[in-house]
């Protein structure tokens, strides 16, 4: 494979967290969680869909339109979750993206977390994003 072709393969089939917040407010895609009920439980993102991996095949079309595109997350960039999930809705015809970094970039990007006591959000780890808020303009 040449670099162009595996490189617009990676743009085309990958988002990253930065992306998926600004364009989540638009209405474009369906976000899904696809973690176990307790991950879900623990800390989700606003609007959401709770998805589990294993029950896509069996529940997808009752919850997500065929024509809708779909962004699959999981915990992180260490968890394969989110690409098992993105596999699942291929397979059942969906249009997908994976969301880069999980859950976990989510959060240290300074992004809202819902759970069941609330709103919660962290600062931003310096480590992974300017901390003065204006995009990397990567």
């Amino acid at each position: 494979m040449d670099a162009i072709a595996f490189f617009q393969a990676r743009l085309n089939y990958q988002t990253d967290v930065s992306d998926v917040e600004a364009a989540l407010s638009q209405g474009a895609f369906t976000l899904v969680d696809s973690r176990s009920k307790e991950s879900w439980d623990q800390g989700h993102i606003e609007g959401a869909v709770h998805l589990p991996t294993a029950e896509i095949a069996a529940r997808a079309a009752e919850l997500i339109p065929a024509d809708r595109p779909v962004v699959t997350y999981c915990w992180g960039p260490g968890c394969n979750g989110a690409t098992r999930a993105a596999l699942a809705f291929a397979l059942e015809g969906y249009e997908v993206k994976e969301m880069l970094g999980g859950i976990e970039y989510w959060i240290r990007e300074g992004f809202p977390v819902t759970a069941a006591d609330g709103v919660h959000r962290h600062d931003r780890d310096p480590l992974t994003g300017p901390v003065s808020g204006i995009s990397c303009a990567c």
